[in-house]
Formats: structure tokens, sequence, C-alpha cells
């Protein structure tokens, strides 16, 4: 049977380099993205490389298409097991507390998670049902404990805070999974170089990145409930 996996803002950085690695390993691939000129771009680039991918408009920051796209994919593609909500937005990447706009703060919110929080709670029904998987992709900046620690962390309020609240969601859909044979897991790249963050120097590749992300999303091992790095379990 073939294994459908959904990736959300994939049609560049390190969403368009999960669906790649996914198709490489050979899952059918739905390339998530709002811009259908985008989309279609990057699907043309994967499927003339022979990889199945297929691309669904979905715009995080409407519920309309939330709504449209679920439907879609639980009515022609029932057999969906794995979700990658890797779609997110900055804000402004505040540098302080005191800096940060709340018209920032609300732009990051809608995407990294009100929008995500609508799309797993529409998908959560057909993902528990086929005993499937749904990474959040979170960031070592929603992590209290880091930024707590840490002795150089980028105090970016807007874009930290609505990934704290994306975490804190993963929490709550593992304790409702926690007897399921379905699970829900957050995972941080890492500092990787991407548009999100104007490719800043000293990250790592758009490549390296997505590994680890699909590394944990397809090990067949339970994370149900864990916030993962790519040395393992990493502090909330």
């Amino acid at each position: 049977m073939t294994k459908i996996a959904l990736v959300t803002g994939a049609n560049k950085g390190i969403g368009f380099e999960i669906a790649r690695q996914l198709g490489e390993a050979g899952w059918k691939v739905l390339l998530g993205a709002r811009s259908i000129e985008r989309g279609e771009a990057a699907v043309a680039e994967l499927t003339s490389q022979g990889l199945d991918v297929e691309f669904l408009q979905i715009d995080m920051t409407s519920l309309e298409s939330i709504e449209q796209a679920a439907g879609t994919l639980r009515n022609n593609y029932p057999g969906l097991t794995l979700l990658i909500n890797n779609a997110g937005m900055p804000g402004a990447f505040s540098s302080s507390f005191s800096n940060t706009q709340e018209e920032h703060l609300r732009e990051a919110f809608e995407v990294n998670f009100f929008g995500t929080f609508r799309l797993n709670q529409r998908l959560l029904p057909l993902i528990t049902e086929n005993e499937g998987t749904i990474v959040n992709v979170s960031t070592d900046m929603a992590s209290l404990h880091f930024m707590h620690n840490a002795e150089h962390a980028l105090n970016a309020f807007d874009y930290n805070s609505s990934k704290t609240a994306n975490n804190a969601m993963t929490v709550a859909m593992a304790i409702e999974l926690k007897n399921s044979k379905a699970q829900v897991f957050a995972v941080t790249p890492g500092f990787t170089k991407t548009d999100l963050n104007g490719n800043a120097e000293g990250g790592k590749s758009k490549e390296a990145g997505a590994a680890i992300i699909v590394g944990y999303a397809t090990d067949g091992k339970r994370h149900n409930g864990e916030f993962l790095d790519i040395n393992g379990v990493y502090a909330w």
C-alpha cells in the first residue's frame, strides 16, 4: 500500500526538502502551499525527478481553505498516515519583548498556532483511525528551558511564543493519543538557513534540517508527546 503524507508550507525551504526526501523514500506526498503558482512549480520540479507528488492548496490563515483541504484529504486520500505541519510565519522576528508589536504577534500566531490548530483538529480523526503520525515542526526557541538558560538566545517574542503555544498543543494532542497507536510529537531541526531567518549564516542546510524531521517521522518508533532535536529528546 502506498504511504501518503501531507507537508504544509512545502513549496520552498525545509518543507520542500521534506517533501523531496519523503518522495525519495517511496511516499506519495501532498505538497501543501498557499500559492497555486509556487506550489505547482514545486510539484513540477519534484515530479520531474520521478517522485509521486501532488499539489494541495492550503492557506493556513484561512479557515475556509483549511476546511476545504481537509475535506479533499478525507474524500480523496483516506489513507493519509503522516501530517507534517511545517508551514510557519516569523512575525517580525522582534528583537525583544518591548519591541514586539501586537500586529506581528497576531500574524505569527495566526499561522503557527491557530492555522495549525485548525488543521490538526480536522485531521486528527483520520490520522488516529489510520494509526498515523503528526509532526509539529518547532524551534529551539520554543523551549522555555532553552530561552531561560541559553547564554545567547534570539528573544523574538512574536515568533518564539507562537511556537511555544504550538508545543503546548503538541502535548495536549499527545495526551489524547496516549492510548492510541497514532502519535504526535514536535521536532526542531535546529538553526537552519531558510527564508524565515533571511538565510542567516552559520545555520545548517535545508537538506540537513529536513533530514532530521523526516528521520523521526519515518523511523517507526513511538515518540508520542516528545520534543526532539538532532540528539534526541529536547527540554520543553
